[in-house]
């Protein structure tokens, strides 16, 4: 709290001031508010554990309303602060998915609106020469000229997605694909409280067609938690990135090759099956047992492609070790996504957009073992497993009603829940309505 009160403070005793000039922004504020609708239709189930998908028909929907709040501090200065109000009902209290269906569900969904700071941080842009670049106006970026090398220093509380593992064509749940499985790289554990944010620092290199990025982020205090762990010297969440832009035939593409390594007290899916055989396999095995000092470490590949002006293209490859306990993110351990994005201009609707995306999501040999074995971890768990890969089918539609309000429908069909075949398929299927201001 004490970092919220501070950066609060230097927020809001910043002077308004208008634009120094046509291209230079000094003020922005900007609003979003995005309300989201999910049904799952009832499914076949041969058995159902504590941390199961409910077979039954189920509806369930999320709220969220963000200011963005920006300025101009000092040359090359800027501060954010967005206050966020959220209130919703996940699908099965956000358990028996691997990849969940509803990207702007919380851990600890609440029926009454709440309100918390999302973001609060400062950036600060290190001009370096070679060349001028024009910076739009968005949602926590403010218009201007920078140099097209330069380095970006950004610290305060974020979302470790709102730096790493962007894309496009698929990153936004507000406004793109909805599946955890598509808006971000599957098996990255990135560290987050409930909320999806946490405290830490980045720095940036930007230079010709490459973009170099290292972060270090606060972990939770235990896994899924609320409260962050401020130890960052020992325990932390690690993130690196390299982006290069290139072309084909003309056409825009970005590729990115993202590392990560969390440091955290976490358990081990052998340690707690080792655990639960020595004391004479009493109930089932338990990672809250075995907790320790432990590393995690992973990578993902993230790539994107225009094919011509109204399509896009993407994938996703993600792989975690797969030894410890899920953190912060969700428990996929091993992913590959990708699909296409398509606006609507061959059909008179240019604002509209189409969108169509697939997922494979799997478990490493040791979390399957400890699920087999009765094993709960924080979402999945049906008592025992037949192991399949989780597959994930998305499309949705997006129109434009008018500047700043759009209505999605989407459609999911999900084969072998928590990577289970003895349960499923289930079908879901949503409308979104998203304003932007």
């Amino acid at each position: 709290m004490n970092k919220i009160f501070l950066m609060a403070i230097i927020l809001l005793n910043i002077q308004y001031r208008l634009f120094a000039d046509s291209q230079e922004e000094d003020f922005s504020f900007k609003l979003q508010s995005t309300l989201i609708w999910q049904q799952k239709d009832s499914f076949k189930a041969l058995y159902s554990g504590e941390n199961s998908l409910m077979p039954n028909k189920e509806n369930a929907y999320s709220w969220s309303i963000t200011p963005y709040i920006g300025t101009r501090l000092w040359t090359g200065g800027e501060a954010y602060f967005n206050p966020e109000l959220v209130q919703g009902d996940a699908i099965s209290n956000l358990h028996g998915l691997g990849g969940f269906t509803n990207g702007e569900n919380q851990k600890g969904d609440n029926p009454q609106m709440r309100g918390y700071v999302a973001r609060l941080f400062l950036r600060q842009t290190f001009n370096l020469g070679e060349g001028h670049e024009v910076l739009e106006s968005g949602q926590n970026q403010l218009a201007g000229i920078v140099d097209k090398r330069r380095l970006v220093f950004t610290t305060g509380k974020i979302n470790v997605t709102d730096i790493f593992d962007n894309n496009n064509f698929s990153h936004d749940p507000r406004t793109q694909f909805l599946n955890w499985s598509l808006m971000s790289q599957g098996a990255f554990d990135y560290a987050a409280d409930t909320k999806g944010y946490t405290f830490g620092a980045t720095l940036e290199y930007y230079t010709d067609d490459w973009v170099f990025r290292i972060g270090r982020f606060e972990e939770p205090i235990e896994s899924n938690g609320v409260s962050l762990d401020t130890r960052l010297l020992k325990n932390y969440g690690d993130v690196a990135e390299i982006e290069k832009d290139y072309h084909i035939q003309g056409k825009d593409g970005k590729v990115r090759l993202l590392l990560f390594h969390n440091r955290a007290f976490m358990g081990s899916f052998k340690d707690a099956i080792n655990y639960w055989k020595a004391n004479g396999n009493t109930n089932v095995p338990d990672v809250s047992n075995v907790r320790k000092e432990s590393d995690k470490y992973g990578y993902g590949l993230n790539v994107e492609q225009y094919v011509s002006t109204d399509i896009g293209l993407f994938a996703r490859f993600s792989n975690a070790d797969g030894q410890t306990e899920t953190y912060s993110f969700t428990e996929i351990e091993n992913s590959l996504s990708g699909g296409a994005q398509i606006n609507g201009s061959s059909w008179r609707r240019p604002n509209d957009i189409f969108g169509v995306g697939y997922a494979i999501n799997g478990l490493s040999k040791e979390h399957q073992e400890y699920l087999a074995d009765g094993g709960l971890g924080a979402f999945i768990g049906d008592g025992k497993i037949n192991y399949r890969p989780e597959q994930i089918f998305e499309t949705y539609y997006s129109v434009n009603l008018m500047s700043g309000l759009k209505l999605s429908v989407d459609y999911q069909h999900i084969t072998n829940p928590a990577y289970n075949r003895d349960r499923g398929p289930v079908d879901f299927y949503g409308a979104r309505i998203h304003f932007e201001y």
